[in-house]
C-alpha cells in the first residue's frame, strides 16, 4: 500500500483544519432562521511541509479496503484517518462544493470511540473506524437531511435510513453529507440550499446527478466511500463523469427505506435503488454485504444469497458489447474506452461479441412518460409536503409542460415496458455480461445535462427498468483529460459477475486517477 505500507504514522503535533457546525444566530451578520450551514475552523495544522502538503496526502487516495486493513492492524488510528479526510475536505471543498454538511466534531468523537474499542480488541464490523460521507437524500438521525429542497432546510430526522444504520453498525464514521439536486430529480447536482457542485477534473463541468456530490468528493479524496441512489443512472453517471467506480445493485438487494423522496412512489418507485460509490471496485464489494438484506421497512427486498467477485471465472463468460444505441452515437473517445474494455475481457478468456440488447433503446423515453403520466402531480405533492416555495426552474418547467394522460394510455406504456423486460430477460439466456458506454461523452459543461435533448439515460435506464445490477468503472480519458467510464451489466442477483468484470477492466486500464486540477 503506497504511502504507509507496513509503517506506523506518527503525526506528532499535526492536526487537521476541521470545522464545526454552528447556527446562523452564532454568525455575525447572518439572518436568524435562514437555512445556510456555516463551517467554522476549530483546529489548524502545525506541520505542513514547504509545499503545503501534510503527512497523510497519499493515505486518502488509497482504497477503503486498504484503509480498514491498516486500521485493523493498528498501523493508523481512526482519529488520524478521519482527521486526514476532514483536512482533505476543507482543502478541496471550496472548489468543488461537494460536501454540504460537515460534522467534524461528531466524526472525531465517533473515531475516538472506535479507537477505544480497537484498543480492547473489539470491532463493530468490516468498516470499523472508516470515515465516510452519505448522499443528502438519505436520512441521518440527528443530522440535517435536506434532499436539495428548501422546505427541508433544517429538518433533522429521528431515524437513520437503513443503509446509514447498517454502515454505522459496521463501524463506519460519518463525516457529513454530499450534495444532490432537488429531490434527486435532475442530472445536475445543484440546488437553492447549497448551490452547485463542480467536477473535480474541470470546475466548469458537471459531476452529473443526482449523486454528483458523492462522485465529486470521492474522486477528490475527501471520502473513500459514499452511498448514492439511482432511478435512471444517478449512481452510474456521476461515477462516469468523476472517474470513480459505482454500483447500482439488483432491485430488492438494498433497502430504500429512509430515502427522500420515499420508495412508495407507485409505478416509478421500483426504479430507484441505493448503492455504493468508491474510487476502487474492491470497495464496492466491501460495502455491498454490509448494506444488503431485508430490513422490515422496504417491502421490495428479497432475501437472496450474495456471492463475491472472487467466485467468478471470466473464462468462457459470454459478453455482448455495443457503443451506439437508438439514435445516440458516442464520441470517438467513448467508443475507444468501450472497445478497450472489450479487448481486456476478451484477453481474460471471455467470449466477446458486438451486438445489441433488444428493446433497450426504447426504455428511457417510455419511462419518461410514466414519470410524467399524472402531470407530475406526485412531484408537486412531495414539494408541498416539504414546504418548498422556491423550486428548481428545471422542475418548474417539467411540471408546467407535463399533462396527465388517460389511464388507457398509461396501461399501454406499462404493457410495452413489460414486453421489453421479457425481451431483455430472454436475450440474457445467451449472454452473461453486457458492456456499453455509460454516456455518449465525458462530463458536460454545467447546464447542458438538464436540456431536453440530453440523451444519455438511454444507456443507464434499462437497468432500472429490469432491476439488473449495473457497475461503472473508468476505462478511458477524453481529449480534454476527463474520465470516461464504461458500464457493465448482468441479470438480476449477479453483482458478482459485474464486479469481477469491472475489477479486471480496472486492473488493466487503470481505473480511477487523481485530478491534476485540485491541490
Amino acid at each position: 500500500m503506497a504511502g504507509y505500507n507496513g509503517s506506523v504514522f506518527s503525526l506528532g503535533a499535526w492536526r487537521s483544519p476541521v470545522a464545526r457546525i454552528v447556527r446562523d444566530d452564532e454568525v455575525p451578520g447572518s439572518n436568524p432562521g435562514a437555512p445556510t450551514i456555516h463551517l467554522l475552523p476549530t483546529l489548524r495544522s502545525s506541520c505542513f511541509d514547504a509545499k503545503g502538503r501534510h503527512p497523510m496526502d497519499e493515505l486518502y487516495y488509497q482504497s477503503a479496503v486498504s484503509m480498514v486493513e491498516a486500521l485493523r492492524r493498528r498501523e493508523i488510528s481512526s482519529r488520524e484517518l478521519t482527521e486526514a479526510h476532514l483536512a482533505r475536505i476543507e482543502e478541496v471543498n471550496p472548489a468543488i462544493n461537494a460536501v454540504v454538511l460537515l460534522d467534524a466534531e461528531g466524526a472525531l468523537a465517533t473515531a475516538d470511540e472506535r479507537d477505544r474499542e480497537s484498543a480492547k480488541d473489539e470491532s463493530r464490523g468490516p468498516l470499523h473506524g472508516l470515515p465516510i460521507t452519505i448522499k443528502d437524500s438519505l436520512e441521518t438521525a440527528g443530522m440535517v437531511t435536506v434532499a436539495g429542497t428548501q422546505g427541508r432546510a433544517g429538518v433533522v430526522p429521528e431515524y437513520d435510513a437503513t443503509v446509514v444504520a447498517r454502515l454505522k453498525e459496521a463501524g463506519a464514521v460519518l463525516m457529513g453529507k454530499s450534495n444532490t439536486p432537488e429531490l434527486t430529480m435532475t442530472w445536475e447536482s445543484s440546488n437553492f440550499v447549497y448551490g452547485r457542485t463542480n467536477n473535480p477534473y474541470d470546475l466548469s463541468r458537471s459531476p452529473s446527478g443526482s449523486s454528483g456530490g458523492a462522485g465529486a468528493i470521492v474522486a477528490a479524496g475527501g471520502s473513500p466511500l459514499d452511498m448514492g441512489t439511482d432511478s435512471a443512472g444517478s449512481i452510474r453517471m456521476p461515477a462516469h463523469y468523476c472517474g470513480i467506480a459505482g454500483l447500482k445493485p439488483t432491485q430488492g438487494r438494498v433497502s430504500r427505506a429512509g430515502h427522500v423522496p420515499p420508495h412508495g412512489m407507485g409505478a416509478t418507485g421500483p426504479l430507484n435503488q441505493v448503492g455504493p460509490m468508491a474510487r476502487f471496485v474492491e470497495d464496492l464489494w466491501l460495502a455491498l454485504p454490509v448494506i444488503s438484506g431485508v430490513d422490515g421497512r422496504d417491502p421490495a427486498l428479497v432475501p437472496m444469497p450474495l456471492s463475491g467477485p472472487e467466485s467468478v471465472d471470466l473464462s468462457g463468460l459470454r459478453c455482448v458489447y455495443f457503443t451506439a444505441i437508438g439514435d445516440v452515437v458516442p464520441d470517438p473517445a467513448t467508443v475507444k474506452a468501450v472497445e478497450d474494455a472489450a479487448q481486456v475481457l476478451r484477453e481474460s478468456g471471455a467470449e466477446v461479441r458486438e451486438g445489441e440488447v433488444p428493446g433497450m433503446a426504447k426504455v428511457s423515453a417510455l419511462c419518461d412518460r410514466v414519470s410524467a403520466a399524472d402531470g407530475f402531480a406526485w412531484l408537486r405533492r412531495q414539494l408541498e409536503k416539504a414546504g418548498t416555495k422556491k423550486v428548481d426552474p428545471v422542475l418548474v418547467l417539467r411540471m408546467t409542460r407535463a399533462k396527465p394522460i388517460p389511464s388507457a394510455e398509461l396501461m399501454d406504456i406499462l404493457e410495452q415496458l413489460d414486453g421489453i423486460r421479457g425481451e431483455m430477460v430472454a436475450f440474457m439466456e445467451g449472454c452473461d455480461l453486457v458492456l456499453s458506454p455509460t454516456g455518449s461523452a465525458a462530463a458536460l459543461p454545467h447546464g447542458e445535462a438538464n436540456q431536453d435533448d440530453y440523451p444519455d439515460a438511454i444507456y443507464t435506464r434499462p437497468y432500472n427498468l429490469t432491476g439488473w445490477p449495473g457497475c461503472v468503472v473508468r476505462a478511458g480519458t477524453s481529449p480534454e483529460g476527463l474520465p470516461i467510464g464504461v458500464q457493465l451489466g448482468a441479470i438480476s442477483w449477479r453483482e458478482d459477475i459485474v464486479l469481477a468484470a469491472a475489477t479486471t477492466v480496472e486492473s488493466v486500464l487503470g481505473g480511477w486517477k487523481p485530478s491534476t486540477l485540485l491541490p
